[in-house]
């Protein structure tokens, strides 16, 4: 029998990672609502933080990006994950806002920003020649499992035990997760004498060779407008449906234990759509995949405010849980084939970066809109029409690939 190679391990240990990543992520659409009956918070009070922590997110990205390239995934990882434990631990004693701003907000944001920016893109570059978009896809996939998993079993916590049991179990998984990590976890296939899965194309060896500084990249229209459509996907994803979908559906007459499984059902059509993208990615024109996900989930979110019976909103669920991360896929891939690979950490760092800063203003500007006008439908309708903006956006991305710089004369 053919032994399998580490890098699927490695897929493993990633996965985990990203997994409890995202389980975390989930916790503020749970906790919204008991915040306020505990603490009289306003909703746009808590979406602040919920902002902040976004934002913050979103700069931990290009961080995170940066330290991968300089000291490798596994320091990464396990400085993400601690930093994610040591925020969320404080969290079990929080009596004022600025706790919840700057243990939630600062702390939270930039372990779990660190992790979920460019880990996965870079684990599956570094480690496999082939299956590349596979890889992708199921990294991305670990947000989806995430809120497959974790959002309907976060409601029953909060139910038995309230919201501090729900940061309880999150930060001793954080603090589990840490040990796989340490034993397992390598930078590369060179550190385990193995080479990456799979022989290297010509297209996979000049992607791989090219590298382009950040100052370079800021000066194209591509990294633009990869970097504009990602923060309508940020704003169109965590930030408005990722927050504010479960507080929606509860002051829509829904019941909470319905409207949670129709979320995790969300997640498994998400994991589904991921992989299934990360396959598409490997064999059509990603800029047209792009442009039809961002499509479909205008079309979900322009009907969003009508969804007023639960067949709909499992409807609702099937369709847009299908491209939640879907867009991942494509943009790694046409950051790698626009830019290289050896500049791909630094560059999908700060494209994720706008996605999250679309994310952190679409958070806040829910509750914000919520408490001006009673209700989500104008943020709804704001986000559909951005995803058909995303879409034309998509489109006018080129991939001809950036020449080499020669090396300067040692």
């Amino acid at each position: 029998m053919k032994k399998m190679h580490y890098g699927w391990l490695i897929v493993i240990v990633t996965f985990l990672v990203l997994l409890i990543a995202a389980g975390v992520r989930t916790a503020p659409t749970i906790i919204i609502e008991p915040l306020e009956r505990e603490f009289g918070w306003s909703r746009e009070s808590i979406s602040l933080a919920i902002g902040i922590s976004l934002f913050i997110f979103g700069f931990g990205g290009p961080l995170g990006g940066t330290l991968i390239d300089r000291f490798g995934p596994r320091r990464v990882m396990l400085g993400g994950m601690t930093l994610i434990a040591l925020g969320l631990a404080p969290l079990l004693l929080l009596d004022n806002l600025g706790q919840l701003y700057v243990f939630w907000g600062v702390v939270v944001g930039i372990g779990t920003g660190a992790l979920a920016g460019t880990l996965g893109a870079t684990v599956a570059l570094r480690w496999f020649n082939q299956y590349r978009g596979i890889a992708v896809g199921v990294f991305g996939a670990a947000s989806a499992a995430g809120q497959l998993i974790f959002v309907p079993g976060l409601i029953a916590v909060e139910e038995l035990g309230g919201w501090r049991s729900v940061i309880g179990l999150l930060a001793a998984l954080a603090v589990i997760v840490l040990i796989p990590t340490l034993f397992f976890m390598r930078n590369r296939p060179e550190d385990v004498n193995l080479k990456p899965l799979g022989e290297a194309t010509l297209a996979t060896q000049q992607v791989d060779s090219r590298s382009t500084p950040l100052r370079e990249a800021i000066r194209t229209r591509d990294f633009w407008l990869l970097a504009a459509s990602f923060f309508v996907c940020g704003y169109t994803t965590n930030g408005l449906i990722g927050t504010h979908l479960l507080p929606h559906t509860l002051e829509h007459g829904f019941v909470k234990a319905d409207v949670s499984w129709a979320l995790g059902i969300m997640g498994l059509m998400n994991i589904i759509g991921t992989t299934l993208s990360g396959w598409l990615s490997d064999r059509f024109d990603n800029r047209k995949l792009l442009a039809t996900y961002y499509g479909f989930r205008a079309l979900s979110l322009a009907a969003l405010p009508f969804i007023l019976e639960m067949q709909g909103m499992l409807i609702f669920a099937i369709v847009y849980g299908l491209d939640w991360v879907a867009t991942v896929p494509p943009t790694v891939n046409l950051t790698a084939q626009r830019f290289g690979r050896g500049s791909l950490g630094t560059l999908y760092g700060w494209i994720f970066c706008s996605h999250m800063i679309g994310a952190g203003i679409a958070a806040y500007a829910g509750g914000f809109f919520r408490d001006l006008l009673g209700d989500y439908h104008l943020i709804f309708i704001s986000a559909a029409v951005l995803g058909i903006i995303a879409s034309g956006l998509a489109l006018g991305i080129s991939i001809r690939g950036s020449r080499k710089r020669p090396a300067p004369a040692t």
